[in-house]
């Protein structure tokens, strides 16, 4: 079997293994589709500080299971599944409590161990959640929506409440996608033009800046210290900040209008619990991921086309599928 590895930041190059297998408590998975993640990109240019070299990447998963045993979640040969990244211990005192997304021992396929650039994925049972009617393409989105779905889960948003989503990538789609869901009034920021009529044919109200906009919850994510710092600015009093983007630099804050307006201020990270209930609200119509990728790829050309990618001003989703032979070997 091969894998495709990022051997060191900019450098691809595929790596022959022996076919995995699975354990009790395991299935053994073919990888179909590999959601493209910003941390992807950061970790082809070196500046993403949780990876190291080589890695194998690709944690937005959808696969089809070829081998499993009789188990507790009713899933069986064959079954289409979105693949939950997030390998917690359920030891550990976070996971105890439920809160499995801050496991003390965390580690995220594609990220702390190989992920889904490969032909077969031994994946634990519990991480596994199958549609029967979803698109290999939604389901690798589903980790995608998770991060916004679990951000608007932390804000207690309610319905009576006004939520603002600055940044229209993926990730502060997903998030407004969350919010309309919940039963708040949206209006998303967005600066990228590009960005900003995609959102706009999808029917969200989109805005270039937030300047003069005031909302009760406010998602910031953009991933931009600048952007995080003037976040502050547009929650209404007594309201939520919520930082959904990640950034690795120390974030500035305004402590006079912090404790002037009492503003609660959140981190979200990851995902938790959240794939059984995205996957029913994509297979009701409730959200749709349909028109979010626009660029697909065949894994074999990622070598060559994926330092390009960020740079297209007209990208928002990238998917990237494998096309097995018959022996289950091809890359």
């Amino acid at each position: 079997m091969r894998q495709l590895v990022l051997t060191a930041p900019g450098h691809f190059s595929y790596r022959t293994v022996e076919a995995p297998s699975s354990a009790e408590g395991e299935a053994l998975v073919r990888i179909e589709r590999i959601g493209v993640c910003g941390s992807d990109f950061h970790a082809f240019a070196g500046s993403h500080p949780a990876y190291v070299y080589p890695r194998v990447l690709g944690h937005e998963l959808a696969g089809t299971v070829i081998s499993i045993s009789e188990n507790p979640y009713g899933i069986q040969d064959g079954d289409r599944c979105a693949i939950d990244p997030y390998v917690n211990c359920q030891q550990c005192a976070m996971c105890l409590i439920g809160r499995t997304n801050c496991c003390e021992r965390l580690e995220v396929l594609g990220v702390h161990r190989d992920g889904g650039m490969q032909n077969q994925l031994v994946v634990p049972l519990r991480l596994l959640h199958r549609s029967r009617t979803l698109a290999l393409e939604e389901l690798a989105l589903v980790e995608t929506l998770g991060i916004g779905a679990h951000a608007v889960a932390r804000s207690n948003l309610r319905t009576s409440e006004s939520a603002l989503i600055i940044g229209a990538g993926p990730i502060g789609l997903g998030t407004a996608a969350f919010a309309r869901e919940a039963g708040a009034s949206v209006i998303v920021v967005e600066r990228n033009p590009t960005r900003r009529a995609f959102a706009q044919r999808l029917g969200w109200n989109v805005l270039s800046s937030a300047d003069g906009h005031f909302a009760d919850v406010v998602f910031d994510a953009t991933g931009s210290k600048q952007s995080m710092s003037q976040s502050l600015y547009c929650v209404s009093p007594g309201g939520r900040l919520i930082f959904v983007g990640l950034t690795s630099e120390a974030v500035a804050l305004d402590d006079g209008e912090f404790h002037k307006r009492e503003i609660t201020l959140m981190a979200s990270r990851n995902s938790a619990h959240q794939f059984p209930r995205i996957i029913r609200l994509l297979e009701t119509g409730a959200i749709s991921v349909k028109e979010w990728v626009t660029h697909r790829l065949d894994i074999s050309e990622l070598p060559t086309q994926f330092a390009a990618l960020p740079g297209r001003s007209d990208l928002v989703k990238a998917v990237v599928s494998i096309e097995h032979n018959h022996s289950n070997v091809s890359l």
